[in-house]
């Protein structure tokens, strides 16, 4: 009681105090000691000229209840003179502590210490003395002086022991801090509030049904707050939906945030903005960037608006944009444009939304069990197809083919708002990349129904893991694309049973058999310059300089797999890009990422290959070396430098390139790009004219087909005219030489010779007899050849491998040099 009587007489002698409250005064300060409050602070603001100390407000616990009237009590009769507004922790104290008395002795030990200047402080009780400052002073272990220890005391976590003056309080149970305590992040509500308090909600609009409505709530925000100089401000409305009143009005202050409000960090944005991403992946070699956490100002509500397409479309603020720009004139008249990208609702929902009150009907449930359904929807008198192995994914993708023809809505991979830096794996130009969806739905549809055909009546062959073919188009009307080749097949040759005579084909895959019987069709195009009569119907025309000849204006070839080519555009997780943002390659610059790979003899599956000169021979194969083969992607990767006519068929036609490729399923954009062009982009150099890095369109199909465990069967069926090749021996089911082996292929490049006009002006009198020599005499196929091998060597990606020499060096026999080979054919 004494230390708050010489707390008050020290109050008193600065400043007048009205004699009548030192009675309430006196009973405050006792009260305030004896509440059993864990802290008291006092702080140091300043001192003047007169040495006169100014009290502050007394910071308080928020257990103890007591304390804020106590507080509130003494802070009232200090005068006004006196500063009681600022608190800082940034001056220093220095405390010391007693620890429990034994014996009635006491031990002195320094705590905490925090740098500043020292605040000199006396309470007093007696002869019992509390001193801060530089000196040490004894702190007892009764009187009031236990009372105001814990007061200066910093919060320990170990357990503090009664002292005597404790003696009859209860005992005060420790607190434990909940998870919830801790501050969260703000809704955006609480953030608009925040910045423009007393804002009102208005609910617009209810609509739908009683089940399931939904509420339309708007709220007017103002740049600038009325005042009494600016007392008329036009504020902007934003719009908010939802299926409560809660939900609308989430989504209107989300849009209000959005106009003008820019988050100082990530996490602030993603929970103000509803915005859920997958976490960040630090390893990544590309750096990627939530564009919607971060938005420009915006103009004013006058001003806002945009042209897309033909049409003015104004963007109000809640509304969705994506349905604005559908809906505008110029997505109406079926062009080609530029694709919008999807929203994060499913094909079935937005086609809903846009074309209210359409009926889904199921067509067909027979097929193959990745497409078992076909489901169809009606609109404008067109029917839009798609199937899947369910009901429901067939609606899908019969949305997203309606979406596209209607909209030309793109669900390619390529299509991601994300522009990364500029790497072998992406392309220069994401939009000049994409095939248009309705047109690759189109070849692939063409492709899988002329292959179920085919094999109607026979079933024991219509088995298959990988279904390729090559569709030809000679205008922009898609009634012009014609099935140029099918084939299916997953092998490779056996080593034991190569050919020396070229009877024999090494491999099997169907993208690779379905290019050899896109030259079966080139020499039946060629041979139509061997009759007059039939010159107009052909796809080849002559040259200027009449050397050779070349595809007619308009003529294009597609080459569909219902897959990735095995090798380099199949090396990745498809799991991992399930979503927009993840279809680009985090890890372009791995050394996996473009190495050349072969295939394995008598398996699946492909592996890199060594640094080595790049040849096998005959006896090391013969002996149980693995005979190995260029994998598919990297084929294709040849094809899109020397073409897909070989070396033969290069001796009368131009190179011919393919337009576009179109995959089934496991379609990976940077993945994809780098296997068939990219990795050679920039060190492929000094090609001979007309030969060029092509660069095709790709596409994804809108009813991909699912993964199907199991084993590859053993042949492969192919069609330009039907045939079943034994992947084992590389023969016909007659163990006769295929028309599309090297011995078939040289023996209808024999019966042109001479009859028709040839670039290399070969003919009767200078033509070889031997394989080998027919191809090295193609000066500028075997350069462009040449470059290519290097570009990938100067890319460090590998040396392309090569079969055993021996299997080029052979001559046709008498009697296949005028006929082909005998073939097996299924049906015409």
């Amino acid at each position: 009681m004494l230390a708050a009587k010489q707390l008050h007489r020290k109050l008193k002698n600065e400043e007048a105090i009205d004699d009548k409250k030192e009675e309430n005064v006196l009973k405050s300060v006792e009260g305030f000691y004896k509440a059993g409050i864990s802290y008291l602070k006092l702080w140091e603001n300043s001192f003047d000229k007169a040495n006169h100390f100014k009290w502050l407000t007394l910071q308080h616990d928020p257990i103890w209840d007591e304390m804020e009237d106590s507080a509130l009590t003494v802070a009232s009769v200090i005068p006004d003179s006196i500063n009681v507004d600022e608190l800082f922790d940034e001056h220093a104290i220095k405390v010391y502590k007693s620890p429990a008395t034994k014996n009635n002795q006491t031990d002195i030990n320094k705590t905490d210490m925090i740098t500043g200047p020292a605040m000199d402080h006396l309470i007093q009780d007696g002869s019992h003395t509390v001193h801060m400052n530089n000196g040490d002073q004894e702190l007892p272990s009764n009187g009031v002086g236990d009372v105001a220890r814990p007061m200066l005391e910093p919060r320990k976590a170990e357990k503090r022991l009664l002292t005597d003056s404790s003696e009859g309080l209860p005992a005060r149970k420790k607190r434990k801090k909940s998870a919830s305590a801790q501050s969260q992040p703000k809704n955006a509500v609480c953030a608009l509030n925040e910045l423009r308090p007393g804002l009102e909600y208005t609910t617009v609009d209810q609509s739908g049904p009683v089940h399931a409505p939904t509420f339309t709530v708007s709220v007017e925000v103002f740049i600038l707050k009325p005042s009494q100089y600016c007392p008329q401000v036009n504020g902007q409305t934003y719009t908010g939906q939802g299926r409560s009143k809660k939900l609308a009005k989430h989504a209107a202050a989300e849009a209000a945030l959005r106009s003008f409000v820019q988050f100082k960090n990530a996490p602030e944005a993603q929970q103000a903005m509803n915005v859920h991403i997958a976490d960040m992946d630090f390893t990544s070699d590309v750096t990627e960037t939530e564009e919607d956490l971060f938005h420009a100002f915006q103009p004013s509500s006058d001003l806002a608006g945009t042209k897309i397409g033909d049409g003015q479309v104004p963007l109000q603020n809640g509304t969705n944009t994506v349905l604005q720009a559908l809906l505008s004139p110029g997505r109406r008249t079926g062009a080609l444009r530029a694709p919008i990208l999807t929203s994060d609702k499913s094909p079935v929902m937005l086609l809903n939304e846009l074309r209210p009150g359409i009926k889904y009907e199921c067509l067909s449930e027979s097929g193959e069990p990745y497409a078992k359904f076909t489901m169809g929807v009606n609109i404008d008198d067109e029917t839009f197809e798609g199937t899947g192995p369910s009901k429901k994914l067939g609606k899908a993708a019969a949305a997203k083919s309606a979406l596209a023809k209607l909209y030309n809505l793109s669900f390619s991979p390529f299509s991601t708002p994300l522009q990364p830096a500029r790497t072998p794996s992406t392309p220069s130009s994401v939009d000049q990349m994409v095939l248009p969806q309705v047109l690759a739905d189109h070849i692939s549809r063409l492709v899988v129904n002329k292959f179920q055909v085919l094999i109607e009546n026979h079933p024991t062959h219509s088995r298959r893991k990988v279904l390729a073919g090559i569709v030809m188009t000679t205008g922009l009307q898609m009634d012009d694309a014609i099935v140029i080749s099918v084939a299916t097949g997953t092998k490779c040759i056996n080593g034991e049973h190569m050919s020396e005579r070229g009877a024999s084909l090494n491999d099997t895959h169907a993208e690779i058999i379905a290019r050899r019987c896109l030259c079966d069709y080139l020499y039946t195009q060629l041979e139509m310059h061997m009759n007059p009569d039939l010159v107009g119907q052909s796809i080849f025309v002559h040259r200027e300089d009449k050397k050779g000849y070349k595809l007619r204006e308009n003529v294009k070839f597609h080459l569909f797999i219902n897959t990735a080519p095995c090798g380099d555009a199949r090396i990745f997780s498809p799991h991992e890009a399930a979503t927009q943002e993840d279809s680009l390659d985090k890890h372009p610059n791995r050394k996996a990422r473009g190495q050349l790979r072969t295939k394995i003899e008598s398996g699946e599956g492909t592996i890199p290959v060594k640094s080595s000169d790049g040849i096998q021979t005959w006896d090391g194969v013969l002996q149980g070396q693995r005979l190995l083969t260029m994998s598919c992607s990297d084929k294709i990767a040849r094809w899109n430098v020397v073409g897909v006519q070989g070396a033969l068929l290069s001796h009368f036609v131009e190179p011919i390139y393919l337009e576009s490729i179109v995959l089934g399923s496991l379609f990976h954009p940077s993945h994809m790009y780098r296997a068939v062009c990219g990795r050679i982009e920039n060190t492929v150099q000094g090609l001979p004219p007309p030969y060029r890095l092509n660069k095709p369109l790709m596409s994804l199909i809108t009813s991909p087909e699912v993964r199907q465990p199991g084993k590859a069967p053993n042949y492969s069926v192919n069609w330009t005219g039907p045939e079943i090749i034994n992947s084992v021996t590389g023969k016909d089911e007659r163990g006769m030489a295929s028309r599309l082996s090297k011995q078939g292929m040289f023996s209808r490049f024999m019966n042109l010779v001479g009859r028709v006009n040839s670039r290399t002006n070969i003919g009767f009198g200078n033509c070889p007899r031997d394989y080998s020599d027919v191809k090295f005499l193609v000066q500028d196929y075997n350069m462009a050849k040449d470059q290519l091998f290097e570009a990938f060597q100067k890319a460090e990606l590998g040396t392309w491998l090569k079969k055993p020499m021996e299997q080029d060096q052979f001559e046709l026999p008498p009697q296949t040099q005028e006929a082909e080979s005998p073939r097996h054919r299924l049906a015409q």
